[in-house]
């Protein structure tokens, strides 16, 4: 495993470039994202390869399946999987989504937003808290699309993610995809957003594609990163400073050749951006 601080733009680890990451020793990328539903596996090939991707290349842990705002017990068992794998991978930190998944009775496979509300706040930062505790060590929250609003908001989605992030003491992921797909699908401005989020709270961004379906946006993750939101980023950048910045692309993966000039754009803008982060310690 590497100890090299996570900086600059990576991609997210996808089981088809495995091979030829391993196998092509020019592949040069700063760190990589590990998905880490995909390799939850006791032992075998997909531990066996993680190791040796962890030998070449930085890494961070995301996951999916904790339903953090859910109302079912804390999934303990999955957090020390998680935490396990993390530990023999040199992971640098571990991310998830304030949303939900569903309940001990009924999962779905989407990620669903909480009402913004102050009980949500406490809801959600206590189940944070708890993670925190068994990771042993502060998390990083990620925003999610969404597609509706409830009429029993009392925050913007802003306001609720600073404060699920001050009453929790974590740190946040920053999706601007996300973002800019909440923006369009709910008329809302995405520039609000961007300045109620705590910046000096984001470790690390997400860029992605989305799909058009007519009156609103997909959070498909199938193409390349739009005009719209490398433009969001390009600000955010210049004005926030160099924050880890990582590609994901879920559905109809392309080549990695393709996945790294995706990459490279982001690699790109932070090059011609001399501000220094403002954030957290990034190396933590």
């Amino acid at each position: 495993m590497l100890a090299t601080a996570i900086a600059g733009a990576g991609i997210g680890l996808r089981i088809p470039h495995v091979q030829q990451i391993l196998a092509d020793d020019s592949v040069e990328i700063p760190w990589l994202e590990v998905l880490v539903d995909n390799w939850l596996v006791d032992g075998g090939l997909n531990q066996h390869l993680l190791n040796r991707i962890s030998e070449r290349f930085p890494l961070v842990f995301h996951s999916v399946g904790l339903s953090l705002g859910g109302a079912n017990t804390l999934d303990v068992d999955y957090l020390n999987k998680i935490k396990s794998l993390k530990q023999a991978c040199g992971g640098h930190w571990y991310s998830e989504h304030a949303s939900f998944s569903g309940n001990d009775d009924f999962k779905v496979a989407d990620l669903l937003p909480l009402p913004y509300t102050a009980e949500a706040v406490m809801h959600i930062s206590n189940r944070i808290k708890q993670t925190q505790d068994i990771m042993g060590e502060r998390i990083l929250l990620e925003n999610v699309s969404t597609y509706m609003s409830c009429q029993h908001n009392e925050l913007s989605e802003g306001e609720f993610i600073a404060a699920i992030a001050e009453e929790a003491d974590c740190y946040l992921l920053l999706d601007i995809n996300n973002a800019f797909v909440t923006s369009v699908n709910l008329d809302q401005q995405l520039q609000s957003f961007l300045e109620a989020v705590p910046a000096h709270r984001v470790k690390q961004i997400h860029l992605a594609g989305f799909h058009q379906k007519g009156d609103y946006l997909l959070d498909a993750h199938n193409h390349p990163v739009d005009p719209q939101v490398w433009n969001a980023y390009q600000r955010y950048i210049e004005l926030n400073g160099n924050i880890p910045t990582m590609i994901e692309w879920d559905s109809e993966i392309p080549s990695l050749n393709r996945l790294l000039q995706e990459r490279q754009i982001a690699a790109d803008i932070m090059q011609f951006n001399s501000k220094p982060s403002a954030g957290v310690d990034q190396c933590a």
